[in-house]
């Protein structure tokens, strides 16, 4: 079984990036500046500012894009990034037409790491069938400049990348010297299980960070998506007994109903989700409001954030922006 780590080896891959001053090298677009405000206004707290914020500050998440899976517990939402992981997310898109993960199980739940899921079977011959769907593919750790995609650059130096920010609504670092950008292992993101060897996953096996962000696989693990709705469902698993959080014992395994692409389903049982841009005067005011907390309670603001502590809001659409875009 292809793991986040290596399965066969039982040992987690590691790899620090060189340390570098965020923005200083090469050209990106900066967040969009804020509105202008008195000089003695109380700053908007992050609830606010999402309260105000018009139609434009948000983006409709395709159904076409997502995956979307269906536990006893609730559903799951997946979005996918074909920008950053083109050949991954075609082959996952395959697996779920096809119907790969239905009937399969959650197999795995570290504690402070990753939940992971997929075909249980150790033995290759007993796995499930591929179907139409690509044995093999190349990693796909990082892009030379994604074709299309921009980058809202954050202001605070990062210990993992040159650059960090967003691209497609995802967090990413970037070499802005070369245009190579990656996603980045926050929480909530969704990865490519594989073995020692780099080109060794092909989709079957995906896992969702749930722990605190493990930056050290940027540009190690293929990066396909992130959770946007339901990811409660999984954070909560109990914890696996085995080595890396594997369950031991398949009653321990919780049951996949489905997993299906989100365009897939009846219109009646979509869901209409938007996610805040990263490109706005809004959430350039909501990364400043996490970034120096000025509420009541915090005596000493920061002055800093980390890429995997901004808040990428997804809400559900209403009946007047269901149709916008």
């Amino acid at each position: 079984m292809r793991t986040s780590l290596s399965r066969s080896s039982r040992t987690q891959l590691s790899a620090a990036l060189p340390i570098a001053l965020a923005m200083l090298l090469g050209s990106a677009p900066a967040l969009a500046a804020p509105p202008a405000k008195a000089a003695d206004a109380k700053p908007r707290s992050m609830q606010e500012i999402i309260d105000a914020s018009a139609p434009s500050d948000w983006r409709r998440i395709e159904p076409s894009n997502t995956l979307v899976m269906d536990l006893d517990a609730g559903r799951i939402v997946i979005e996918l990034a074909p920008n950053l992981a083109p050949e991954h997310v075609a082959n996952i898109r395959t697996l779920a037409r096809e119907g790969y993960w239905n009937g399969t199980s959650i197999n795995r739940s570290q504690d402070n790491f990753v939940v992971q899921w997929g075909d249980p079977a150790e033995d290759e011959a007993k796995r499930k069938p591929l179907g139409s769907a690509k044995a093999k593919l190349p990693a796909e750790f990082e892009r030379v400049r994604p074709k299309g995609a921009s980058f809202d650059v954050l202001p605070d130096r990062d210990g993992w990348a040159p650059q960090v920010g967003f691209v497609d609504g995802f967090p990413a670092g970037r070499d802005p010297a070369t245009g190579t950008t990656w996603l980045a292992h926050c929480y909530g993101m969704v990865g490519a299980g594989r073995d020692i060897a780099a080109d060794s996953s092909n989709g079957t096996e995906l896992y969702v960070v749930t722990g605190q962000s493990p930056r050290q696989l940027d540009r190690n693990i293929t990066t396909v998506g992130r959770v946007v709705h339901g990811i409660e469902h999984l954070s909560t698993m109990p914890r696996g007994t085995g080595p890396l959080g594997f369950y031991e014992k398949p009653e321990q395994r919780t049951p996949i109903r489905t997993v299906r692409l989100g365009s897939e389903l009846p219109e009646t049982e979509r869901m209409a989700l938007e996610a805040m841009r990263t490109d706005t005067a809004a959430f350039t005011e909501l990364v400043e409001s996490r970034r120096n907390r000025r509420d009541d309670f915090y005596k000493r603001p920061a002055g800093h954030i980390d890429l995997c502590n901004v808040p990428l809001p997804v809400r559900v659409a209403d009946a007047k922006t269901k149709g916008a875009k």
